[in-house]
Protein backbone atom coordinates (compact mmCIF):
# COMPACT_ATOMS: atom_id res chain seq x y z
CA UNK A 1 0.00 0.00 0.00
CA UNK A 2 1.02 3.58 -0.51
CA UNK A 3 -0.78 6.62 0.84
CA UNK A 4 -1.33 9.90 -0.97
CA UNK A 5 -3.07 13.09 0.17
CA UNK A 6 -5.12 15.31 -2.08
CA UNK A 7 -4.36 19.03 -2.20
CA UNK A 8 -5.91 21.96 -4.03
CA UNK A 9 -8.40 24.82 -4.01
CA UNK A 10 -11.92 24.39 -2.66
CA UNK A 11 -14.43 22.89 -5.10
CA UNK A 12 -11.82 21.83 -7.65
CA UNK A 13 -13.11 18.27 -7.57
CA UNK A 14 -10.79 16.49 -5.15
CA UNK A 15 -13.53 14.44 -3.50
CA UNK A 16 -15.25 13.79 -6.84
CA UNK A 17 -11.95 12.50 -8.21
CA UNK A 18 -11.40 10.18 -5.23
CA UNK A 19 -14.98 8.96 -5.54
CA UNK A 20 -14.50 8.23 -9.25
CA UNK A 21 -11.26 6.35 -8.62
CA UNK A 22 -12.39 4.29 -5.64
CA UNK A 23 -16.17 4.08 -5.80
CA UNK A 24 -16.13 5.16 -2.14
CA UNK A 25 -17.56 8.24 -0.46
CA UNK A 26 -14.68 10.17 1.18
CA UNK A 27 -16.92 12.87 2.73
CA UNK A 28 -17.87 11.35 6.08
CA UNK A 29 -20.19 13.97 7.47
CA UNK A 30 -23.72 14.80 6.39
CA UNK A 31 -22.78 18.48 6.65
CA UNK A 32 -20.02 17.97 4.08
CA UNK A 33 -22.36 16.32 1.62
CA UNK A 34 -25.05 18.96 2.21
CA UNK A 35 -22.63 21.81 1.58
CA UNK A 36 -20.85 20.04 -1.27
CA UNK A 37 -17.40 20.64 0.23
CA UNK A 38 -14.94 18.69 2.33
CA UNK A 39 -14.69 20.02 5.89
CA UNK A 40 -12.71 17.27 7.59
CA UNK A 41 -10.43 14.48 6.43
CA UNK A 42 -11.86 11.68 4.33
CA UNK A 43 -10.39 8.31 3.43
CA UNK A 44 -10.82 5.89 0.53
CA UNK A 45 -8.72 3.35 -1.35
CA UNK A 46 -8.51 1.38 -4.58
CA UNK A 47 -6.43 -1.23 -6.40
CA UNK A 48 -4.08 -0.02 -9.15
CA UNK A 49 -3.30 -1.81 -12.46
CA UNK A 50 -0.10 -3.22 -10.93
CA UNK A 51 -2.13 -4.91 -8.20
CA UNK A 52 -0.90 -2.50 -5.55
CA UNK A 53 -3.21 -0.47 -3.35
CA UNK A 54 -3.36 3.29 -3.02
CA UNK A 55 -5.13 4.91 -0.07
CA UNK A 56 -6.27 8.52 -0.35
CA UNK A 57 -6.42 11.09 2.44
CA UNK A 58 -8.91 13.58 1.06
CA UNK A 59 -8.33 17.00 2.59
CA UNK A 60 -10.53 20.12 2.67
CA UNK A 61 -9.72 22.91 0.21
CA UNK A 62 -11.44 25.86 1.90
CA UNK A 63 -9.02 28.26 3.59
CA UNK A 64 -10.98 28.06 6.85
CA UNK A 65 -10.10 24.37 7.11
CA UNK A 66 -6.38 24.56 6.34
CA UNK A 67 -5.52 23.13 9.81
CA UNK A 68 -7.60 20.05 8.93
CA UNK A 69 -5.80 19.85 5.60
CA UNK A 70 -2.39 19.99 7.30
CA UNK A 71 -3.40 17.24 9.73
CA UNK A 72 -3.96 14.97 6.75
CA UNK A 73 -0.92 15.98 4.72
CA UNK A 74 1.61 16.01 7.58
CA UNK A 75 2.17 12.24 7.94
CA UNK A 76 1.72 11.38 4.22
CA UNK A 77 4.68 10.74 1.86
CA UNK A 78 3.09 11.89 -1.43
CA UNK A 79 0.50 14.37 -2.69
CA UNK A 80 -2.07 14.50 -5.47
CA UNK A 81 -2.39 18.18 -6.45
CA UNK A 82 -5.76 18.88 -8.02
CA UNK A 83 -6.43 21.95 -10.22
CA UNK A 84 -9.69 22.55 -12.11
CA UNK A 85 -9.29 23.18 -15.86
CA UNK A 86 -12.02 25.85 -15.88
CA UNK A 87 -10.59 27.87 -12.97
CA UNK A 88 -6.85 27.17 -13.00
CA UNK A 89 -4.39 28.08 -10.26
CA UNK A 90 -6.15 29.63 -7.25
CA UNK A 91 -5.22 31.04 -3.80
CA UNK A 92 -5.70 27.76 -1.93
CA UNK A 93 -3.75 25.96 -4.62
CA UNK A 94 -0.84 28.22 -3.70
CA UNK A 95 -1.28 27.79 0.07
CA UNK A 96 -1.56 24.02 -0.20
CA UNK A 97 1.58 23.92 -2.36
CA UNK A 98 3.38 26.16 0.13
CA UNK A 99 2.42 23.73 2.88
CA UNK A 100 3.68 20.72 0.90
CA UNK A 101 6.91 22.57 0.17
CA UNK A 102 7.33 23.56 3.82
CA UNK A 103 6.86 19.93 4.89
CA UNK A 104 9.43 18.81 2.33
CA UNK A 105 7.05 16.51 0.43
CA UNK A 106 9.12 15.38 -2.55
CA UNK A 107 6.73 13.10 -4.45
CA UNK A 108 3.53 14.10 -6.18
CA UNK A 109 1.28 14.12 -9.18
CA UNK A 110 -0.71 16.91 -10.85
CA UNK A 111 -4.29 16.14 -11.83
CA UNK A 112 -6.23 18.68 -13.91
CA UNK A 113 -9.93 18.00 -13.33
CA UNK A 114 -13.04 19.09 -15.25
CA UNK A 115 -11.30 18.46 -18.54
CA UNK A 116 -14.78 18.13 -20.02
CA UNK A 117 -15.50 21.81 -19.21
CA UNK A 118 -12.35 23.56 -20.48
CA UNK A 119 -9.03 22.99 -22.22
CA UNK A 120 -6.75 21.54 -19.49
CA UNK A 121 -3.56 22.80 -21.20
CA UNK A 122 -3.32 26.33 -19.74
CA UNK A 123 -4.18 25.19 -16.20
CA UNK A 124 -1.66 22.34 -16.42
CA UNK A 125 1.12 24.62 -17.70
CA UNK A 126 0.62 27.19 -14.93
CA UNK A 127 0.34 24.51 -12.22
CA UNK A 128 3.43 22.63 -13.37
CA UNK A 129 5.44 25.84 -13.35
CA UNK A 130 4.34 26.62 -9.78
CA UNK A 131 4.97 23.07 -8.60
CA UNK A 132 8.41 22.89 -10.22
CA UNK A 133 9.64 25.67 -7.92
CA UNK A 134 8.68 23.65 -4.82
CA UNK A 135 10.09 20.57 -3.11
CA UNK A 136 8.02 18.44 -5.48
CA UNK A 137 9.98 19.57 -8.54
CA UNK A 138 8.87 18.28 -11.95
CA UNK A 139 5.75 16.11 -11.74
CA UNK A 140 3.61 14.08 -14.13
CA UNK A 141 0.34 15.73 -15.16
CA UNK A 142 -2.88 13.95 -16.08
CA UNK A 143 -6.11 15.56 -17.32
CA UNK A 144 -9.32 13.84 -16.17
CA UNK A 145 -13.05 14.26 -15.84
CA UNK A 146 -14.56 12.82 -12.72
CA UNK A 147 -17.98 13.03 -14.39
CA UNK A 148 -17.26 11.28 -17.73
CA UNK A 149 -14.38 9.11 -16.50
CA UNK A 150 -12.06 10.39 -19.23
CA UNK A 151 -8.39 10.15 -18.21
CA UNK A 152 -8.97 7.86 -15.23
CA UNK A 153 -7.03 4.92 -16.76
CA UNK A 154 -4.10 7.25 -17.42
CA UNK A 155 -4.34 8.54 -13.84
CA UNK A 156 -4.26 5.01 -12.45
CA UNK A 157 -1.13 4.29 -14.48
CA UNK A 158 0.45 7.55 -13.27
CA UNK A 159 -0.33 6.58 -9.67
CA UNK A 160 1.47 3.28 -10.24
CA UNK A 161 4.52 5.18 -11.50
CA UNK A 162 4.34 7.50 -8.48
CA UNK A 163 4.22 4.52 -6.11
CA UNK A 164 7.23 2.91 -7.82
CA UNK A 165 9.28 6.07 -7.24
CA UNK A 166 8.65 6.34 -3.51
CA UNK A 167 11.49 5.37 -1.15
CA UNK A 168 11.11 2.08 0.67
CA UNK A 169 9.55 2.57 4.12
CA UNK A 170 11.51 1.82 7.30
CA UNK A 171 9.57 -1.24 8.32
CA UNK A 172 11.82 -2.10 11.27
CA UNK A 173 11.89 1.44 12.67
CA UNK A 174 9.99 2.73 15.70
CA UNK A 175 6.29 3.54 15.40
CA UNK A 176 5.05 7.10 15.64
CA UNK A 177 1.42 7.05 14.56
CA UNK A 178 -0.01 10.57 14.48
CA UNK A 179 -3.70 10.37 15.29
CA UNK A 180 -6.00 12.14 12.82
CA UNK A 181 -9.31 10.72 14.04
CA UNK A 182 -10.55 9.16 17.27
CA UNK A 183 -13.98 7.74 17.97
CA UNK A 184 -15.80 5.04 19.89
CA UNK A 185 -17.16 1.81 18.42
CA UNK A 186 -19.92 0.14 20.40
CA UNK A 187 -18.61 -3.08 21.90
CA UNK A 188 -15.00 -2.33 21.00
CA UNK A 189 -14.13 0.94 22.68
CA UNK A 190 -11.78 3.65 21.51
CA UNK A 191 -10.48 3.59 17.93
CA UNK A 192 -7.91 5.95 16.41
CA UNK A 193 -6.80 6.26 12.80
CA UNK A 194 -3.62 7.52 11.21
CA UNK A 195 -1.00 6.99 8.53
CA UNK A 196 1.71 4.55 9.59
CA UNK A 197 4.88 6.04 8.02
CA UNK A 198 7.39 3.67 9.60
CA UNK A 199 7.54 0.50 11.66
CA UNK A 200 4.94 -2.17 12.19
CA UNK A 201 1.96 -2.63 14.48
CA UNK A 202 0.68 -5.93 15.85
CA UNK A 203 -2.33 -6.89 17.88
CA UNK A 204 -1.18 -7.06 21.50
CA UNK A 205 1.57 -4.45 21.11
CA UNK A 206 2.16 -2.11 24.02
CA UNK A 207 2.61 1.52 22.98
CA UNK A 208 3.11 4.87 24.67
CA UNK A 209 0.54 7.61 24.32
CA UNK A 210 2.41 10.87 23.81
CA UNK A 211 1.79 13.11 26.80
CA UNK A 212 0.65 10.30 29.12
CA UNK A 213 2.69 8.23 31.54
CA UNK A 214 0.83 4.94 31.35
CA UNK A 215 1.05 2.55 28.37
CA UNK A 216 -1.77 1.59 26.00
CA UNK A 217 -2.30 -1.78 24.35
CA UNK A 218 -3.46 -2.61 20.82
CA UNK A 219 -6.67 -4.62 21.05
CA UNK A 220 -7.32 -4.78 17.30
CA UNK A 221 -6.13 -3.46 13.93
CA UNK A 222 -7.98 -2.61 10.74
CA UNK A 223 -6.55 -1.55 7.41
CA UNK A 224 -8.51 -1.03 4.19
CA UNK A 225 -11.65 -2.07 5.99
CA UNK A 226 -10.36 -5.47 7.09
CA UNK A 227 -9.18 -6.81 10.46
CA UNK A 228 -5.45 -7.47 10.54
CA UNK A 229 -3.09 -9.17 12.95
CA UNK A 230 -0.28 -6.89 11.75
CA UNK A 231 0.14 -3.72 9.71
CA UNK A 232 3.44 -2.51 8.22
CA UNK A 233 4.40 0.88 6.87
CA UNK A 234 3.26 2.65 4.79
CA UNK A 235 -0.41 2.08 5.58
CA UNK A 236 -3.64 3.67 6.68
CA UNK A 237 -4.60 1.96 9.93
CA UNK A 238 -7.36 2.01 12.51
CA UNK A 239 -6.19 0.96 15.97
CA UNK A 240 -8.56 -0.28 18.64
CA UNK A 241 -7.05 0.50 22.07
CA UNK A 242 -7.81 -1.65 25.08
CA UNK A 243 -9.19 0.20 28.11
CA UNK A 244 -8.36 3.71 26.88
CA UNK A 245 -11.14 6.28 27.33
CA UNK A 246 -12.15 8.23 24.24
CA UNK A 247 -11.49 11.58 25.93
CA UNK A 248 -7.87 10.64 26.59
CA UNK A 249 -6.69 11.27 23.04
CA UNK A 250 -7.59 12.99 19.80
CA UNK A 251 -6.16 14.57 16.66
CA UNK A 252 -2.56 15.62 17.17
CA UNK A 253 -1.77 12.92 19.72
CA UNK A 254 0.57 10.10 18.79
CA UNK A 255 1.04 6.41 19.54
CA UNK A 256 4.73 5.60 20.04
CA UNK A 257 7.10 2.68 20.36
CA UNK A 258 8.06 2.75 24.05
CA UNK A 259 11.41 4.32 24.88
CA UNK A 260 12.14 5.62 21.38
CA UNK A 261 10.95 9.24 21.42
CA UNK A 262 11.87 12.37 23.34
CA UNK A 263 8.84 14.49 24.19
CA UNK A 264 9.94 18.10 24.16
CA UNK A 265 8.45 21.58 24.36
CA UNK A 266 11.66 23.35 23.25
CA UNK A 267 13.34 22.90 19.86
CA UNK A 268 15.88 24.70 17.71
CA UNK A 269 15.00 24.62 14.01
CA UNK A 270 16.16 25.84 10.62
CA UNK A 271 13.58 27.94 8.81
CA UNK A 272 12.96 28.00 5.07
CA UNK A 273 10.61 30.80 4.06
CA UNK A 274 10.16 34.14 5.77
CA UNK A 275 13.31 35.65 7.35
CA UNK A 276 13.57 34.70 10.99
CA UNK A 277 13.67 38.34 12.06
CA UNK A 278 10.29 38.99 10.38
CA UNK A 279 8.40 36.26 12.22
CA UNK A 280 5.73 37.30 14.73
CA UNK A 281 6.22 36.33 18.37
CA UNK A 282 3.60 33.56 18.18
CA UNK A 283 2.75 31.13 15.38
CA UNK A 284 1.26 27.67 15.02
CA UNK A 285 3.55 24.70 14.46
CA UNK A 286 2.07 21.93 12.31
CA UNK A 287 3.84 18.56 12.54
CA UNK A 288 2.28 15.19 11.86
CA UNK A 289 -1.40 15.70 12.62
CA UNK A 290 -0.64 18.12 15.48
CA UNK A 291 -1.15 21.89 15.51
CA UNK A 292 0.49 23.55 18.52
CA UNK A 293 0.91 27.26 19.33
CA UNK A 294 4.57 28.24 19.68
CA UNK A 295 6.54 31.24 20.86
CA UNK A 296 9.26 32.21 18.44
CA UNK A 297 12.75 33.42 19.35
CA UNK A 298 14.99 34.22 16.35
CA UNK A 299 18.59 33.09 16.78
CA UNK A 300 20.21 33.61 13.37
CA UNK A 301 19.05 34.65 9.89
CA UNK A 302 17.39 31.27 9.32
CA UNK A 303 17.41 29.63 12.76
CA UNK A 304 14.87 30.05 15.54
CA UNK A 305 14.02 28.56 18.91
CA UNK A 306 10.43 27.43 19.39
CA UNK A 307 8.71 27.09 22.76
CA UNK A 308 5.75 24.75 22.27
CA UNK A 309 2.50 25.10 24.21
CA UNK A 310 2.63 21.35 24.89
CA UNK A 311 5.34 18.71 24.46
CA UNK A 312 5.46 16.69 21.25
CA UNK A 313 7.43 13.52 20.36
CA UNK A 314 9.92 15.12 17.98
CA UNK A 315 13.15 13.82 16.46
CA UNK A 316 16.21 15.46 14.95
CA UNK A 317 15.48 15.89 11.25
CA UNK A 318 11.68 16.14 11.55
CA UNK A 319 9.97 18.43 9.02
CA UNK A 320 7.17 20.77 10.08
CA UNK A 321 5.72 24.10 9.09
CA UNK A 322 4.98 27.39 10.81
CA UNK A 323 1.73 29.11 9.96
CA UNK A 324 0.25 32.44 10.93
CA UNK A 325 -3.46 31.59 11.34
CA UNK A 326 -4.45 35.25 11.63
CA UNK A 327 -3.02 36.07 8.19
CA UNK A 328 -3.77 32.61 6.69
CA UNK A 329 -0.08 32.58 5.81
CA UNK A 330 2.52 29.81 5.75
CA UNK A 331 5.55 31.47 7.31
CA UNK A 332 7.81 28.65 6.22
CA UNK A 333 8.98 25.13 6.71
CA UNK A 334 11.24 24.08 9.53
CA UNK A 335 13.68 21.26 9.98
CA UNK A 336 14.33 20.22 13.56
CA UNK A 337 18.01 20.59 14.49
CA UNK A 338 17.91 19.93 18.23
CA UNK A 339 15.15 18.55 20.46
CA UNK A 340 17.09 19.10 23.70
CA UNK A 341 18.79 22.48 23.24
CA UNK A 342 20.81 24.19 25.97
CA UNK A 343 19.38 27.17 27.89
CA UNK A 344 20.17 30.68 26.64
CA UNK A 345 20.68 32.46 29.93
CA UNK A 346 23.83 34.52 29.39
CA UNK A 347 24.35 37.63 27.33
CA UNK A 348 25.40 36.70 23.82
CA UNK A 349 24.16 33.12 24.21
CA UNK A 350 21.67 33.43 21.33
CA UNK A 351 24.33 34.63 18.90
CA UNK A 352 26.70 31.87 20.01
CA UNK A 353 23.95 29.31 19.61
CA UNK A 354 23.24 30.58 16.07
CA UNK A 355 26.88 29.88 15.16
CA UNK A 356 26.53 26.31 16.41
CA UNK A 357 23.27 25.76 14.52
CA UNK A 358 24.77 27.17 11.31
CA UNK A 359 26.80 23.96 10.98
CA UNK A 360 23.83 21.61 11.50
CA UNK A 361 21.77 20.25 8.63
CA UNK A 362 19.11 18.32 10.53
CA UNK A 363 20.60 14.92 9.75
CA UNK A 364 21.26 12.78 12.84
CA UNK A 365 25.00 12.87 13.55
CA UNK A 366 26.24 10.98 16.60
CA UNK A 367 29.82 12.29 16.39
CA UNK A 368 28.58 15.88 16.19
CA UNK A 369 26.16 15.42 19.06
CA UNK A 370 28.94 13.98 21.23
CA UNK A 371 31.23 16.90 20.41
CA UNK A 372 28.54 19.35 21.49
CA UNK A 373 27.21 17.46 24.52
CA UNK A 374 30.52 15.81 25.58
CA UNK A 375 28.77 13.25 27.78
CA UNK A 376 25.29 11.88 27.16
CA UNK A 377 23.37 8.68 27.79
CA UNK A 378 22.82 6.36 24.83
CA UNK A 379 19.10 6.26 25.62
CA UNK A 380 18.93 10.05 25.26
CA UNK A 381 20.49 9.88 21.80
CA UNK A 382 18.13 7.14 20.68
CA UNK A 383 15.10 9.13 21.87
CA UNK A 384 16.36 12.13 19.90
CA UNK A 385 16.45 10.05 16.73
CA UNK A 386 20.25 9.73 16.62
CA UNK A 387 21.43 6.14 15.95
CA UNK A 388 24.05 4.88 18.40
CA UNK A 389 26.86 2.83 16.86
CA UNK A 390 29.67 3.26 19.41
CA UNK A 391 30.28 1.48 22.68
CA UNK A 392 29.54 3.34 25.94
CA UNK A 393 32.50 4.40 28.08
CA UNK A 394 30.70 3.38 31.28
CA UNK A 395 27.18 2.00 31.84
CA UNK A 396 25.14 3.59 29.05
CA UNK A 397 27.21 6.78 28.97
CA UNK A 398 28.63 7.92 25.62
CA UNK A 399 31.53 10.37 25.44
CA UNK A 400 33.21 12.52 22.85
CA UNK A 401 36.63 10.85 22.42
CA UNK A 402 38.63 14.07 22.75
CA UNK A 403 36.69 15.18 25.83
CA UNK A 404 37.15 11.73 27.36
CA UNK A 405 40.91 11.92 26.78
CA UNK A 406 41.09 15.34 28.44
CA UNK A 407 39.07 14.06 31.40
CA UNK A 408 41.56 11.23 31.85
CA UNK A 409 44.44 13.68 31.90
CA UNK A 410 42.64 15.92 34.37
CA UNK A 411 41.89 12.97 36.66
CA UNK A 412 45.58 12.00 36.73
CA UNK A 413 46.56 15.57 37.55
CA UNK A 414 44.00 15.81 40.36
CA UNK A 415 45.08 12.51 41.94
CA UNK A 416 48.78 13.39 41.69
CA UNK A 417 48.21 16.77 43.32
CA UNK A 418 46.04 15.29 46.06
CA UNK A 419 48.56 12.54 46.83
CA UNK A 420 51.33 15.10 47.09
CA UNK A 421 49.28 17.22 49.49
CA UNK A 422 47.92 14.27 51.50
CA UNK A 423 50.70 11.66 51.56
CA UNK A 424 49.15 9.66 54.43
CA UNK A 425 45.84 9.04 52.60
CA UNK A 426 45.13 6.17 50.25
CA UNK A 427 44.24 8.50 47.40
CA UNK A 428 41.49 10.86 46.36
CA UNK A 429 37.91 9.77 46.93
CA UNK A 430 35.79 8.91 43.89
CA UNK A 431 33.08 11.37 44.98
CA UNK A 432 35.59 14.21 45.31
CA UNK A 433 36.92 13.45 41.84
CA UNK A 434 33.41 13.34 40.42
CA UNK A 435 32.78 16.85 41.73
CA UNK A 436 36.15 18.21 40.56
CA UNK A 437 35.64 16.83 37.05
CA UNK A 438 31.93 17.86 36.98
CA UNK A 439 30.86 14.31 36.10
CA UNK A 440 27.26 13.15 36.56
CA UNK A 441 28.02 9.57 37.61
CA UNK A 442 30.60 7.81 39.86
CA UNK A 443 30.90 5.09 37.23
CA UNK A 444 32.48 7.61 34.87
CA UNK A 445 35.24 8.36 37.37
CA UNK A 446 36.06 4.69 37.80
CA UNK A 447 36.03 4.16 34.03
CA UNK A 448 38.60 6.93 33.60
CA UNK A 449 41.14 5.27 35.91
CA UNK A 450 44.13 3.82 34.04
CA UNK A 451 47.39 2.29 35.33
CA UNK A 452 49.39 3.23 37.28
CA UNK A 453 46.24 4.53 39.01
CA UNK A 454 43.78 2.16 40.61
CA UNK A 455 40.51 2.29 42.53
CA UNK A 456 40.48 0.73 45.99
CA UNK A 457 37.95 1.17 48.77
CA UNK A 458 36.31 4.16 47.06
CA UNK A 459 39.59 6.02 46.50
CA UNK A 460 41.79 6.55 43.47
CA UNK A 461 45.55 6.33 44.03
CA UNK A 462 48.67 5.02 42.38
CA UNK A 463 49.45 1.32 42.32
CA UNK A 464 52.67 2.13 44.14
CA UNK A 465 50.92 4.59 46.40
CA UNK A 466 51.37 2.34 49.43
CA UNK A 467 55.03 3.40 49.85
CA UNK A 468 55.28 5.01 53.26
CA UNK A 469 56.49 8.55 53.90
CA UNK A 470 59.91 8.48 55.58
CA UNK A 471 58.69 9.47 59.10
CA UNK A 472 56.10 6.67 59.13
CA UNK A 473 58.57 4.14 57.74
CA UNK A 474 61.02 4.99 60.54
CA UNK A 475 58.28 4.63 63.18
CA UNK A 476 57.31 1.20 61.83
CA UNK A 477 60.93 0.15 61.84
CA UNK A 478 61.18 1.09 65.54
CA UNK A 479 58.07 -1.01 66.26
CA UNK A 480 59.73 -3.96 64.51
CA UNK A 481 62.94 -3.43 66.47
CA UNK A 482 61.12 -3.24 69.83
CA UNK A 483 58.56 -5.99 69.29
CA UNK A 484 60.19 -8.30 66.74
CA UNK A 485 60.99 -10.87 69.43
CA UNK A 486 57.55 -10.38 71.03
CA UNK A 487 55.32 -10.55 67.92
CA UNK A 488 52.04 -10.76 69.86
CA UNK A 489 52.68 -7.76 72.08
CA UNK A 490 51.08 -4.50 70.91
CA UNK A 491 52.41 -1.00 71.76
CA UNK A 492 50.19 0.87 74.18
CA UNK A 493 48.44 4.01 72.98
CA UNK A 494 50.91 6.39 74.60
CA UNK A 495 53.85 4.47 73.10
CA UNK A 496 52.28 4.78 69.65
CA UNK A 497 52.13 8.54 70.16
CA UNK A 498 55.76 8.58 71.25
CA UNK A 499 56.68 6.71 68.08
CA UNK A 500 54.81 9.24 65.94
CA UNK A 501 52.03 6.83 64.94
CA UNK A 502 48.76 8.70 65.14
CA UNK A 503 45.52 7.48 63.47
CA UNK A 504 46.49 8.78 60.01
CA UNK A 505 50.00 7.33 60.20
CA UNK A 506 48.67 3.98 61.41
CA UNK A 507 46.13 4.00 58.56
CA UNK A 508 48.89 4.61 56.02
CA UNK A 509 51.04 1.82 57.51
CA UNK A 510 48.11 -0.63 57.50
CA UNK A 511 47.29 0.20 53.85
CA UNK A 512 50.96 -0.35 52.98
CA UNK A 513 50.92 -3.75 54.73
CA UNK A 514 53.54 -2.59 57.24
CA UNK A 515 51.27 -3.03 60.26
CA UNK A 516 48.24 -5.20 61.09
CA UNK A 517 45.34 -3.43 62.79
CA UNK A 518 43.34 -5.58 65.23
CA UNK A 519 41.31 -2.75 66.82
CA UNK A 520 41.63 0.94 67.58
CA UNK A 521 45.18 1.52 68.80
CA UNK A 522 45.91 -2.23 68.72
CA UNK A 523 48.45 -3.03 66.00
CA UNK A 524 50.87 -5.90 65.38
CA UNK A 525 53.51 -6.60 62.81
CA UNK A 526 51.99 -7.93 59.57
CA UNK A 527 53.25 -11.55 59.84
CA UNK A 528 51.63 -12.01 63.28
CA UNK A 529 48.62 -13.87 61.88
CA UNK A 530 50.56 -16.71 60.28
CA UNK A 531 52.77 -16.98 63.34
CA UNK A 532 49.72 -17.12 65.61
CA UNK A 533 48.17 -19.98 63.63
CA UNK A 534 51.38 -22.01 63.91
CA UNK A 535 51.51 -21.46 67.69
CA UNK A 536 47.83 -22.26 68.21
CA UNK A 537 48.04 -25.38 66.06
CA UNK A 538 50.55 -26.76 68.55
CA UNK A 539 48.04 -26.55 71.42
CA UNK A 540 45.78 -29.44 72.42
CA UNK A 541 42.58 -28.98 70.42
CA UNK A 542 40.20 -27.42 71.28
CA UNK A 543 41.81 -24.63 73.25
CA UNK A 544 40.48 -21.81 75.39
CA UNK A 545 41.10 -18.08 75.22
CA UNK A 546 43.27 -18.33 78.32
CA UNK A 547 45.37 -21.10 76.81
CA UNK A 548 45.80 -19.10 73.62
CA UNK A 549 46.81 -15.96 75.51
CA UNK A 550 49.47 -17.87 77.48
CA UNK A 551 50.82 -19.67 74.39
CA UNK A 552 51.06 -16.38 72.47
CA UNK A 553 52.59 -14.58 75.45
CA UNK A 554 50.22 -11.67 75.12
CA UNK A 555 47.43 -9.83 76.90
CA UNK A 556 43.69 -10.15 76.71
CA UNK A 557 43.70 -6.72 74.94
CA UNK A 558 45.47 -8.39 72.01
CA UNK A 559 44.29 -11.99 72.27
CA UNK A 560 40.54 -11.26 71.98
CA UNK A 561 40.64 -9.25 68.70
CA UNK A 562 43.37 -11.50 67.31
CA UNK A 563 41.28 -14.66 67.75
CA UNK A 564 38.19 -12.90 66.40
CA UNK A 565 40.13 -11.92 63.29
CA UNK A 566 41.33 -15.53 62.88
CA UNK A 567 37.70 -16.67 63.21
CA UNK A 568 36.60 -14.25 60.48
CA UNK A 569 39.35 -15.41 58.17
CA UNK A 570 38.51 -19.08 58.73
CA UNK A 571 41.82 -20.01 60.33
CA UNK A 572 40.07 -20.92 63.58
CA UNK A 573 36.52 -21.91 64.49
CA UNK A 574 34.76 -20.99 67.69
CA UNK A 575 32.81 -23.79 69.34
CA UNK A 576 29.56 -23.49 71.35
CA UNK A 577 31.44 -23.62 74.66
CA UNK A 578 33.66 -20.68 73.53
CA UNK A 579 36.64 -22.97 72.97
CA UNK A 580 38.29 -22.94 69.53
CA UNK A 581 40.04 -25.26 67.13
CA UNK A 582 42.52 -24.49 64.36
CA UNK A 583 40.99 -25.29 60.96
CA UNK A 584 43.19 -27.04 58.41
Amino acid sequence: MFVVATAGHVDHGKSTLVRALTGMEPDRWAEERRRGMTIDLGFAWTTLPSGGTVAFVDVPGHERFVPNMLAGVGPVPAALIVVAADEGWMPQSAEHLAALDALGVGHGLLVVTRADLADPGPAAARARAEIAASSLGAVDAVAVSGVTGAGLPELRAALDRLAAGLPAPTVDGPVRLWVDRSFTVRGSGTVVTGTLRAGRLRVGDELELAGADEPVRVRGLHSLGEARAEATAVARVAVNLRGTPRDRLGRGDALLTPGRFHRTDLVDVRLTGDPAADLPATLTLHVGSAAVPVRVRPLGPDTVRLRLARPLPLLVGDRALLRDPGRHHVAGGVRVLDVAPPPLSRRGAAAARALVLADLDGRPDLAGELRRRRLVRADTMIRMGVPVHVAPVAGDWLADPEHWRRLGEQLTEEVTRYTREHPLEAGMSVDALRQRLALPDRALVEALVRPPLRVRAGRVGTAGGDALPEPVARAVQRVRAEYGDRPFRAPEADRLVDLGLGPREIGAAVRAGALLRLADNVVLLPDALDDAVRVLAGLPQPFTLSAARQALDTTRRVAVPLLELLDRRGATRRLPDDARIVVG
